[in-house]
């Protein structure tokens, strides 16, 4: 289960009352933020503007992929360690707007991450350090870590173990 707090709203769906919950400037000031880090081709530029203007925690020598779309509304509830790798065009989301509720959970991502690209992670999910997320993966819940998970819906492919005893068998690695 993905650890999400409710928040339940009444007339009309939750997105249409968007502007309670999160100020109209901060979601500006974010969405130019983002569209300018989308598209930096420096590194280490983009973390810096997700650290200094989004509050996000973000560790070293994590690379983020052209157009790796973060949460709008809420980045500062997204934690990624360090050495880590989003892929192109992954999304990263914070918040659920739903009909008669919204959600909002805190992602953590751990060090040494590999999530591939397209790839969705939704709210509330925890995944672990060394963990490998497929391209076009949609993140549900929690990633223990070492293993290696895909598709829609997730499912796991490769335990903790497994990924371990492949790397001792891979030539390449080796030499």
């Amino acid at each position: 289960m993905r650890k999400t707090k409710r928040y339940r709203v009444y007339n009309g769906n939750s997105l249409h009352q968007v502007y309670q919950t999160v100020s109209f400037w901060k979601v500006m000031k974010n969405f130019i933020i983002i569209q300018i880090a989308c598209y930096t081709p420096f590194l280490s530029v983009k973390n810096w503007l997700y650290r200094t203007f989004l509050r996000m925690e973000v560790g070293k020598q994590t690379a983020f992929g052209l157009m790796a779309m973060l949460d709008i509304m809420f980045p500062e509830k997204i934690h990624v360690g360090n050495n880590t790798i989003i892929g192109y065009n992954t999304t990263i989301l914070a918040h659920e707007y739903l009909i008669e509720e919204y959600r909002l959970g805190d992602v953590s991502i751990g060090d040494e991450v590999m999530i591939g690209a397209n790839s969705t992670v939704l709210p509330g999910v925890t995944i672990g350090d060394r963990a490998v997320v497929a391209a076009g993966t949609v993140v549900h819940q929690d990633v223990e870590p070492g293993t290696f998970v895909a598709g829609n819906p997730m499912r796991l492919i490769y335990t903790a173990e497994q990924m371990e005893q492949r790397q001792r068998e891979d030539l390449f690695l080796q030499g």
